[in-house]
């Protein structure tokens, strides 16, 4: 099946309000609000279902239709593509927010590689503190902002082999986190975080520096 009918399909879905919460549908309406037969409807509905685009629950009237996560992911790309096309000309910055959590300590690890290491100094011009600050994204509009930059070039890390594993490639954004410490936000190919994380690193401790602690909100201006 063409592609671009599930992604209408699934803006359809999106405009009855199925982000949200589950909505009570029928393919007879969505036939009339997609202007195809209910067969036609029927089958798009499987197959966005059979993607993992969409959760549904059917009973004797109709059916409860909710887009997932990976419905949402699908949805933000293309409101990305479209924002590039409609609006080119790129701003200067982004801004973010996020909560201060914990994490894995797996940051500290890939930061402290040699082969990333180096190329942290030559392309961002610092050093960076062994370890990085985690956010975790709250809003819609910084899940947005971050599924954004994902569709930017940024700054290239590239990725090495130490004789022992493989290292993948990280892409950078020089940052302001709180409009105090210059930094950079990190966007790790593979990592145990979904796209609701965020990590920054800085040649300081950005929780000793900005007192900041688990639950508190710190801020990001990210150049672009």
């Amino acid at each position: 099946m063409d592609k671009k009918n599930l992604w209408f399909f699934l803006f359809r879905l999106a405009e009855l309000g199925a982000v949200k919460k589950p909505v009570f549908t029928s393919t007879i309406r969505l036939a009339e609000k997609f202007n195809c037969s209910q067969q036609t409807a029927s089958r798009i509905l499987k197959t966005l279902s059979l993607e993992g685009y969409v959760e549904r629950r059917v009973n004797v009237r109709g059916e409860y239709v909710k887009i997932t996560g990976k419905g949402l992911e699908e949805l933000r790309r293309i409101h990305t593509i479209l924002t590039k096309a409609l609006y080119p000309t790129k701003p200067a910055y982004l801004k973010i927010k996020g909560k201060v959590f914990t994490g894995l300590g797996e940051g500290s690890y890939y930061v402290t590689r040699n082969g990333y290491l180096k190329q942290f100094i030559g392309k961002l011009g610092f050093k960076p503190y062994p370890g990085t600050l985690n956010l975790k994204l709250l809003s819609q509009t910084d899940l947005t902002v971050r599924k954004e930059l994902e569709n930017l070039p940024g700054v290239e890390i590239e990725g090495f082999r130490d004789g022992e594993r493989t290292y993948g490639p990280l892409k950078c954004f020089p940052t302001v986190v709180d409009g105090k410490v210059k930094g950079a936000v990190l966007l790790i190919g593979r990592t145990h975080y979904n796209s609701s994380v965020i990590e920054v690193i800085a040649p300081v401790c950005l929780r000793k520096k900005l007192k900041v602690k688990d639950g508190d909100i710190v801020s990001l201006k990210i150049e672009t």
